[in-house]
């Protein structure tokens, strides 16, 4: 198992023209990435203004299986207005699957820390918008993970959940008070050694303390359609793709734990 090894490392990458001079994934370890090289200011000051971070990746050509309906594609992830989209709509490229999605994470592994996303999801039956961590047998690791997923179905709630070792089952739905499709909001969450805190517009909303995770992982976002997940999703309807789930920002603070 790949214990957490903390790098001395704080990152806010931001996708804005503002900032002066931000279920379980499958991939491949890229190893040893450039991260290990940059400086804390020279990430804190990463703008997407003009494309993607070269601290970031948008996954292509492969699927999930299991409940994912999409092919990730990298063009399903763009960049626009200050903004990055992921995007949901029909695969033109022969895939295994009917839809295509966007998958954007990052190159490096991270552990304990604060997590956070600015946001705005997709309002649609059958989809999640999400920001989470994830590390698993693709990168030769436990299937460990830490997520924030909004369904579409229901754009009032949040989704937290967790795995360790591929032990999850510890989903827990929370009431927003706003819906999350309309504007951008904040969800966070905080990984320690002993517990999970998650957060919503900076206000403490659930933690968890039992079967934390330990291995370090990836930073990731997607936005995707479900199959044979009715229960969960709703049945995808299609009949409105493209779909878009726009992300602002996000950050991570590492934690001395």
């Amino acid at each position: 198992m790949k214990k957490i090894s903390f790098k001395p490392v704080l990152f806010t990458v931001v996708v804005s023209a503002l900032i002066p001079a931000m279920l379980c994934s499958c991939g491949k370890n890229e190893g040893e990435s450039e991260m290990n090289n940059i400086t804390a200011a020279d990430i804190s000051s990463v703008s997407f203004e003009n494309g993607s971070s070269e601290l970031f990746e948008a996954a292509d050509g492969w699927c999930n299986g299991s409940m994912f309906n999409v092919t990730w594609r990298k063009e399903n992830c763009t960049f626009e207005n200050g903004k990055m989209q992921l995007i949901i709509g029909n695969d033109t490229k022969g895939g295994s699957v009917p839809y295509s999605g966007g998958e954007y994470r990052s190159k490096d592994f991270y552990g304990y820390g604060r997590y956070e996303v600015s946001m705005k999801a997709i309002k649609n039956d059958g989809v999640v918008s999400s920001f989470f961590t994830y590390t698993g047998p693709s990168d030769n690791n436990p299937w460990d993970e830490i997520d924030i997923e909004i369904l579409g179905k229901d754009t009032t709630k949040v989704q937290f959940n967790y795995f360790t070792n591929g032990a999850g089952n510890h989903e827990y739905l929370h009431d927003l008070g706003f819906d999350a499709s309309e504007d951008f909001h904040t969800y966070a969450f905080e990984w320690h050694k002993d517990k999970i805190v998650w957060f919503v517009d900076g206000a403490e909303v659930y933690s968890v303390t039992e079967n934390i995770p330990v291995t370090e992982s990836k930073i990731m976002m997607n936005a995707w359609c479900g199959t044979g997940v009715d229960g969960w999703l709703n049945a995808f309807d299609d009949s409105g793709m493209p779909l878009t789930a726009e992300y602002e920002k996000i950050s991570f603070v590492p934690f001395e734990e």
